[in-house]
């Protein structure tokens, strides 16, 4: 069975399933970068990822593909083949194998809700509306729950366009049959309303289907498909490179679950971090922080399971400090050793917390200042254009920022990784890795901030080449340890 005009148009001709774009080659002579091909699946980057980019149609088409497949073996309606599907996360063998494990079409259809367990006759005619009470012709769906048109349409768009769902119920109560597509459109005749539904539909099969992710880049609605589902580098036509297991930017060494945490830290702490390291101290006994709003140094816990007295400056009790036991100005006080000890695990817990974070967001800061880098380079290759070299021969300069551009993004999410990493004689090797990367990085950004209008032409290529693959180097070398240390789940993580 086919749509017709009034159902939904799934155009299978040939479409166009975008390029994958040229920033994973190597300008430099047409040379692929290297390939971090990693076995473990937590740590995946290759030179030209094998995913497929597709839009909008290529989608559909694929759609209406899969579900004349599972047609040809049901033999239903086109819209309960759609349902079934989704239900199975478009997986055509689990839904075929779960049918074949049922004892006929019938049930099967039951046990998914696209057909009632019971159905009755209706007499025809006009009756009262159960929804709007108002007397015309009913229709309904096999569950025999009836209403008039207009309130079926009212229903319909709400659901579509207000709701944003795909699989729609019955209006009933308890009722959990789901509307095929087919009845959808013929209850719906609002252009922008079917184009909705029909949006949401290709975007119900990209969100469940575990092969397909949306291209988070800005008005991209593109999506991306590969052959397996794990986390790994994905690169849309529109040159946004993401991980498919999370969709944030590739973030390779950190893992997502350790890349998730590290967000939501970051977004609970940053902000409030630094003031609370300058302004505030603990409550030696409840450990509840406490601001100092006045110049008296006698401070009052204020929750009031603890109310404890003591001294700001010194954190022992206050009751001393009105007597002829007054020490508070010498620096060893046992009695608020203690306390002071307890508040500087605290302090040293938010100073290196402070530590990884303040190194992310200086990373991340030069990885966006050094975008103006392409400017400039390109300023450079069309001045050594016009002293006869070839357009080829200078593409060197951009592969150089793009190198950059990778190193820092690597250094930015290793700050990351380093926060929940146990200290061990591995870290130590990481760590060291990491310096050496951090190291060349600056003298590569360095050289092509300010060395290029000083340097020779003709010894231009080869000092940026040198230095440029070096870099690609020593991040390949941290990379490929990662990668080694997860395989071999050597590294030990503080979460």
């Amino acid at each position: 069975m086919s749509y017709s005009d009034d159902e939904i148009n799934i155009d299978d001709s040939d479409t166009d399933q975008g390029d994958i774009g040229d920033e994973c080659i190597s300008d430099d002579d047409g040379i692929a970068l290297e390939s971090h091909d990693q076995n473990n699946s937590e740590y995946r980057e290759n030179a030209a990822p094998d995913n497929e980019v597709l839009n909008h149609d290529s989608l559909e088409a694929e759609m209406k593909k899969a579900i004349g497949d599972v047609q040809a073996v049901l033999q239903v309606k086109t819209g309960v083949c759609r349902i079934l599907l989704h239900k199975y996360k478009w997986n055509k063998e689990s839904l075929l194998e779960r049918f074949y494990e049922h004892p006929d079409t019938t049930t099967f259809l039951i046990d998914a809700q696209v057909i009632p367990r019971h159905t009755q006759t209706v007499p025809p005619g006009e009756s009262e509306c159960d929804i709007c009470c108002m007397v015309s012709g009913l229709s309904g769906l096999a569950c025999n729950h009836r209403a008039c048109t207009p309130c079926w349409r009212s229903y319909l768009t709400n659901k579509i366009v207000d709701g944003g769902q795909s699989e729609i119920e019955c209006m009933a109560a308890n009722c959990k049959l789901l509307i095929e597509d087919e009845k959808v459109m013929l209850y719906i005749k609002d252009p922008d309303v079917i184009a909705s539904y029909r949006r949401l539909i290709v975007a119900s099969y990209v969100e469940t289907n575990r092969l397909l992710k949306w291209c988070p880049g800005v008005d991209c609605g593109k999506a991306v498909r590969v052959g397996h589902c794990e986390p790994r580098l994905v690169v849309c036509s529109c040159g946004s490179r993401f991980c498919f297991s999370c969709g944030n930017d590739w973030h390779e060494p950190v893992n997502c679950r350790l890349l998730k945490l590290w967000m939501k830290k970051c977004s609970d702490d940053s902000e409030t971090s630094n003031w609370i390291n300058a302004n505030t101290k603990e409550c030696p006994k409840c450990m509840i922080t406490i601001e100092k709003d006045g110049g008296c140094n006698h401070m009052t816990c204020k929750n009031t399971a603890c109310r404890f007295e003591f001294c700001w400056m010194c954190l022992g009790p206050w009751e001393p400090h009105g007597s002829s036991w007054y020490n508070c100005n010498r620096f060893d006080d046992s009695v608020a050793k203690t306390a002071r000890d307890a508040q500087e695990v605290s302090r040293a817990n938010l100073q290196r917390y402070l530590f990884y974070y303040n190194r992310y967001m200086g990373h991340q800061q030069s990885l966006r200042l050094e975008g103006k880098l392409y400017a400039t380079v390109k300023s450079k290759m069309e001045q050594m254009q016009t002293l006869s070299m070839s357009w080829i021969e200078v593409q060197f300069l951009r592969k150089a920022v793009d190198v950059l551009s990778e190193c820092r993004r690597t250094l930015m999410f290793t700050y990351a990784f380093a926060f929940y990493l146990k200290r061990d004689n591995n870290a130590i090797i990481f760590e060291t890795n990491q310096k050496d990367l951090e190291m060349e990085t600056e003298q590569l950004s360095g050289f092509l901030e300010r060395d290029l209008d000083n340097e020779n032409l003709v010894t231009l290529k080869q000092k940026v080449q040198d230095k440029y693959r070096y870099v690609e180097h020593r991040r390949k070398i941290l990379l490929d340890h990662c990668a080694e240390g997860a395989e071999q789940d050597i590294w030990v993580f503080n979460e």
